[in-house]
C-alpha cells in the first residue's frame, strides 16, 4: 500500500505508510522534518510510534549531520533468523520445554551476563582494539560504562524489554530460530555517553531545537568522526553479539531435538542505527530507528508481538522509503499503561500454544499492547514481499 498520509508544514514533508499515528508522534515528525539538514523528506514507517526526540518507525537521512538520540540508546538493536532441517513433526511439548529451559539456562537474559569462565573470547577478542582507540580519546567513556564495563562478558547475552528468543514454524512446518537483540550496555553506555556530548554542543553553540532529544553533530565538527567510529564499533558487536546468541541456540537445540542441519544463511539485519547512502541525488547519512533496511532483494526479518506471526521478507526497493521497511508491529501503548490494563489471564489466552513466561513481569510485551503485524504488512505491501510466514512455539524473554 502506497504512503497513507502526507505531513506538509515543515520545511520537507513527511511521508506516512499509514493511518494509525498518534498526534504526538506526528508531532516529532514534524519536528525532524524543520531541521535544516534532513533531506528531501522523513519516511515514516506503517509501525510508526512516540520514541524520543525521533519516532521509532522513521527514517531520517541527513545531509553532514547526524542525531544520536535518533539512532537511539540500543546501537544495532536487530535481528536474526536461520530455518533448519526438521519440521513440526519431530517436535514435541516436552522437547520444547527442554529447549525452553536450555536456552534459559545457556543464553543470559535481562541484566545477567556470562560469568568470567564462559566469556566468548573468540567472538570478543576482534573488538578489543577498536574500543580501546575510543576510550584513549574519550577516557570519560570507562566512567560511563560503569557496571556495564564488562562489554565481554556481554557478548551473546540477550538483555531485557522487547529483546527475545524464538523457535518458530513457518507455513510449511519448518523449524526456525529468531532472535532479537542489540549492542547491550556498552552500546547503551556509548550512545548516553555521545547524546549528551551533542546537547552540551548545541548549547555551546546557542543552537535552538524544537526538542533537546535532537542536538546533533555536524561533520566538520569535534566529535562527529568519533561518533561515526563509536557507532559503527557498536553496530558491529551488536551484529556478532546476536551470531553469537544464535550459535548458543543451536546449541541448545541440538542437545534435545533430532540431529538438525541449518538449511539457509542466517539473516542477520540491524533496525537502529545509521549508514551513508545514496538516494534523491545525494550522498547522505540514513538514519533508520526502528526500520530495516530494503533494498531491492534484500532479505529481513518484521517480527510480531509474542503471540504472533513474523514475517521474512525481500526488500522492493521502493526509493520513497529510503529503500526501507517497518522493523515489527510497532507499540500501541506503553510498557506502564500495558502493566496497568491487562492481567495474567490476559496474558494466558494471549500466548496461549506459545511455551514462554505468562507471569506479571512480562505483562508489557503481552500482544494486546502491540499493533496487529499483519495489518503494519498489508500496509507495507509496496516496500517488501513475503517470503516465510513463523509463529513462534517457544519464546524466551529476559
Amino acid at each position: 500500500m502506497p504512503v497513507q498520509q502526507v505531513l506538509t508544514d515543515q520545511r520537507v514533508p513527511v511521508k506516512i505508510w499509514t493511518d494509525d499515528v498518534d498526534d504526538r508522534s506526528k508531532e516529532q515528525l514534524a519536528n525532524i522534518a524543520g531541521l535544516p539538514f534532513v533531506h528531501h523528506h522523513v519516511a515514516a514507517m506503517p509501525d510508526v510510534h512516540l520514541g524520543i526526540g525521533a519516532t521509532i518507525g522513521s527514517v531520517i537521512a541527513t545531509h553532514k549531520a547526524i542525531i544520536p538520540a535518533a539512532v537511539g540508546v540500543d546501537i544495532g538493536c536487530g535481528m536474526v533468523a536461520a530455518r533448519l532441517s526438521i519440521t513440526a513433526n519431530e517436535l514435541d511439548e516436552k522437547a520444547l520445554k527442554k529447549v525452553f529451559d536450555q536456552i534459559t539456562r545457556d543464553v543470559p537474559v535481562g541484566r545477567g551476563q556470562h560469568a568470567d569462565d564462559r566469556v566468548l573470547v573468540e567472538a570478543s577478542r576482534p573488538f578489543e582494539p577498536g574500543l580501546k582507540a575510543l576510550t584513549d580519546r574519550h577516557p570519560q567513556l570507562l566512567k560511563a560504562f560503569g557496571k556495564f564495563s564488562k562489554w565481554t562478558n556481554q557478548m551473546g547475552t540477550l538483555g531485557g524489554g522487547n529483546h527475545f528468543i524464538e523457535v518458530c514454524l513457518d507455513e510449511s512446518d519448518q523449524v526456525w530460530v529468531m532472535l532479537h537483540s542489540g549492542s547491550r550496555g556498552i552500546g547503551n553506555a556509548i550512545a548516553d555517553y555521545f547524546i549528551q556530548l551533542a546537547r552540551k554542543d548545541m548549547e555551546r553553540w546557542m543552537i535552538q531545537l524544537p526538542d533537546r532529544d535532537l542536538a546533533y553533530f555536524p561533520e566538520g565538527t569535534e566529535h562527529f568522526n568519533d561518533y561515526v567510529e563509536a557507532v559503527h564499533w557498536a553496530q558491529e558487536y551488536a551484529m556478532a553479539n546476536r551470531q553469537a546468541m544464535l550459535d548458543l541456540v543451536l546449541d541448545a537445540l541440538a542437545r534435545h531435538l533430532p540431529p538438525f542441519t541449518v538449511t539457509t544463511e542466517a539473516v542477520n539485519c540491524h533496525h537502529n542505527y545509521v549508514a551513508k547512502e545514496h538516494h534523491y541525488g545525494a550522498d547522505v547519512w540514513v538514519t533508520r530507528k526502528g526500520a530495516i533496511r530494503a533494498r531491492e532483494g534484500d532479505l529481513g526479518i518484521v517480527p510480531g508481538s509474542m503471540g504472533a506471526r513474523s514475517y521474512i521478507v525481500r526488500g522492493k526497493g521502493n526509493a520513497e522509503s529510503f529503500c526501507s521497511s517497518a522493523h515489527g508491529a510497532g507499540r500501541r501503548m506503553s510498557r506502564t499503561a500495558a502493566e496497568k490494563r491487562f492481567t495474567e489471564a490476559d496474558l494466558q489466552a494471549q500466548t496461549a500454544g506459545v511455551i514462554c513466561r505468562k507471569d506479571k513481569g512480562v505483562f508489557d510485551e503481552i500482544p494486546g499492547a502491540y499493533k496487529d503485524i499483519d495489518q503494519v504488512m498489508a500496509n507495507q505491501r509496496d516496500l517488501t514481499e513475503i517470503l516465510h510466514t513463523l509463529k513462534q512455539v517457544v519464546c524466551a524473554k529476559g
